[in-house]
């Protein structure tokens, strides 16, 4: 239980202190149980308060695990950065960099796939609107590292391969971890398990295709 040591946050710092402890409750939950498993109790539980409290510092669990997302963009952010300056500049060194910096952020790969699906839905345009603007801020940023990171890609093409990479990490990242029941399933039946995906071996194969291609296709160094 994250639970700040105070009942009721008045003090500006106090406010802080509970957004935050909102904030890491909701993603050591989603961490260990997946985000489509989380609800706002839970994560009220965990804090310790009343779920209307909750309700004072975000409008609803989505808005919650939308910041999150934005914050899981930085931090992959800052594993790039200091990763990808000791990657080969070659697609298939900076795939192997790129899918070991997502492989390491297990939440994030699950968030890039609620995040469109159903983050984005449930929140008021203001809050879909600061998580944008946020996004796409870092998602440039992101394009910018791989871009140069290649020989030869630059930005545009880095963009290019940043919609691919997150497409790959958000639909690889459900499938090769199953939920319990139907885990049990390929446990009972075997035949069936080939289903489960190796996550890394996939997003590195096809990151490196992806900077591959754009490469032979021309794509723009600006």
């Amino acid at each position: 239980m994250v639970t700040p040591d105070f009942q009721r946050a008045r003090r500006p710092e106090h406010k802080e202190q509970r957004r935050e402890a909102i904030l890491a409750a909701a993603r050591a939950l989603a961490t260990r149980d997946g985000v489509r498993s989380v609800n706002l109790g839970d994560i009220a539980a965990e804090v310790g308060v009343h779920k209307s409290a909750l309700l004072r510092y975000f409008e609803t669990r989505e808005e919650i695990y939308l910041q999150l997302t934005s914050d899981c963009w930085a931090e992959w952010i800052e594993g790039l950065r200091a990763e990808l300056p000791g990657a080969k500049p070659t697609p298939a060194g900076v795939a192997a960099v790129i899918t070991r910096t997502l492989a390491d952020r297990p939440l994030f790969c699950d968030l890039l796939t609620h995040a469109p699906l159903n983050l984005e839905r449930h929140v008021s345009q203001e809050s879909v609107r600061a998580y944008k603007t946020t996004a796409i801020e870092r998602v440039n940023t992101v394009s910018e590292l791989i871009g140069d990171a290649v020989a030869g890609l630059g930005k545009a093409g880095g963009r290019k391969a940043v919609g691919a990479i997150t497409a790959f990490a958000a639909a690889f990242w459900q499938v090769s971890h199953p939920p319990e029941t139907l885990a049990r399933f390929y446990e009972e039946e075997p035949e069936f398990a080939h289903s489960v995906m190796d996550f890394t071996g996939r997003v590195e194969e096809l990151t490196a295709a992806v900077l591959t291609g754009l490469l032979r296709d021309g794509s723009p160094a600006a």
